[in-house]
């Protein structure tokens, strides 16, 4: 880069900067005019810079930040590899896929082996194991910390069952301990959907690091973000390799964009029946999908995770300022419980409506969305009652009694960075005029 190039680059950034005085340093909120929002990122002019930054690269695809995202993104797990994806649902669908590759032999996940999972969450965490041709198995979950009981998924194993796929719900580490011990005594495969626990903890050790292989989102709503996006990590480096190749086509070169012959053997090698020496960059070992990322995204990634430990301080200090606040209702409401051992970086504030209280969950919910307060449920209820999921193949332990009673009595608000302390007090007002009217 040319002197000149600096000067001119540097005097973009600086505009850029002021920009981002000019229209986010004072955003001033009005109680009952300003949406409290359940969610939303959080930025400064460090994001806007790197992202114009790396558009100025004109580099359309991953690059230089995109590297520099994944190595941060392992060092901060203390694991081998971080491989970037397009959004978090593509994070799950890559952990789970990269368990059916043939190189794993007899190990492998095949089409109609068992996949335990919950009833209760996001349905990209299911997904993945019907679009790969195996059954989900769904368990219930406990009312408090809304993650399954290891003794369900005891009573959920049969000779079929391979692996176990399971989210901590709202950044609530599931009991790992429990969970681990049962699938090393049955040979499972353990994966952590971990797309709303990034920077939750059990045991003193973050979530994400305890199974074979996990996910993370980066969309908005989720504890850092590059708009969309997802990561998979893992401490395999045969994980690591086959999740890049059913990330990037299926290729069986593992070369980073603009690179060539990383393994030396380019033109030397034999694969299926390619003449030999076949170039090894147009060489297919999986039936892969193109799910990258593109550098501008990571350019924000990396200003964001820079951030992660703070927003994850800011989010466990709201959620004890709203935990504190609320628990003077606890006979009308089901508060939120951390797992034994856990520390979660909580992604929002679960309440259930206890049963008997004399108003519904939409009473409560109605009221704080009339005043401005975002509500959500948790994700789709009972995924067995979804439309897309009735007729799947799937299998279910009990009658799901909890996952019901979530579907109809439990929302959530919202906990993340960009709750100050006048938002929070404004809802918490809210809650106050509601119970008052009780």
């Amino acid at each position: 880069m040319t002197e000149r190039e600096e000067q001119i680059r540097k005097a973009i950034f600086d505009l850029v900067k002021q920009l981002h005085t000019e229209r986010y340093g004072d955003i001033s909120f009005v109680p009952g005019k300003t949406p409290v929002r359940y969610a939303g990122r959080v930025f400064d002019e460090r994001e806007m810079v790197n992202l114009v930054d790396a558009s100025l690269d004109f580099w359309l695809t991953a690059g230089r930040y995109a590297d520099e995202f994944e190595s941060g993104f392992a060092e901060y797990f203390g694991l081998s590899d971080a491989i970037l994806v397009n959004s978090g649902s593509s994070a799950n669908l890559v952990a789970l896929t990269t368990l059916t590759s043939p190189m794993l032999g007899e190990k492998r996940l095949r089409p109609g082996d068992e996949v335990i999972t919950a009833a209760a969450g996001f349905p990209t965490t299911v997904a993945p194991i019907v679009q790969n041709g195996l059954v989900p198995v769904f368990v219930d979950v406990e009312i408090g910390t809304y993650n399954v009981l290891p003794s369900q998924v005891e009573e959920a194993l049969s000779p079929k069952t391979r692996a176990i796929f399971l989210a901590h719900t709202m950044g609530n580490p599931f009991d790992l301990a429990s969970i681990m011990d049962l699938a090393q005594k049955n040979d499972l495969w353990v994966i952590e959907d971990n797309c709303d626990a990034l920077g939750s903890r059990y045991q003193d050790r973050l979530t994400g690091t305890f199974g074979n292989i996990a996910s993370t989102s980066f969309y908005p709503a989720h504890h850092i973000t590059m708009g969309e996006g997802g990561c998979v990590v893992t401490d395999s480096e045969d994980l690591a390799r086959i999740a890049r190749s059913f990330r990037d086509w299926g290729r069986d070169c593992y070369c980073s964009g603009g690179e060539n012959n990383t393994c030396g053997k380019r033109f030397t090698q034999q694969f299926g029946s390619l003449p030999y020496g076949y170039d090894h960059k147009y060489v297919y070992s999986h039936i892969g999908y193109n799910l990258k990322v593109t550098d501008m995204q990571a350019a924000v990634g990396v200003a964001q995770l820079e951030k992660l430990d703070s927003f994850t301080d800011k989010r466990k200090a709201n959620f004890k300022t709203i935990y504190s606040e609320l628990k003077r209702y606890e006979e009308h409401l089901i508060l939120p419980e951390a797992t034994a051992e856990s520390d979660p970086s909580w992604f929002g504030f679960l309440i259930s409506i206890r049963p008997g209280t004399g108003f519904t969950r939409n009473d409560l919910t109605g009221h704080l969305e009339q005043n401005g307060i975002e509500t959500r449920n948790l994700f789709s209820g009972n995924l067995t009652r979804q439309p897309a999921y009735i007729n799947i193949r799937k299998r279910q332990v009990g009658e799901l009694t909890n996952t019901d009673f979530v579907m109809n009595n439990t929302f959530f608000v919202g906990v993340f960075p960009g709750l100050d302390t006048p938002r929070i007090e404004y809802m918490l007002d809210c809650f106050d005029k509601f119970f008052r009217t009780r």
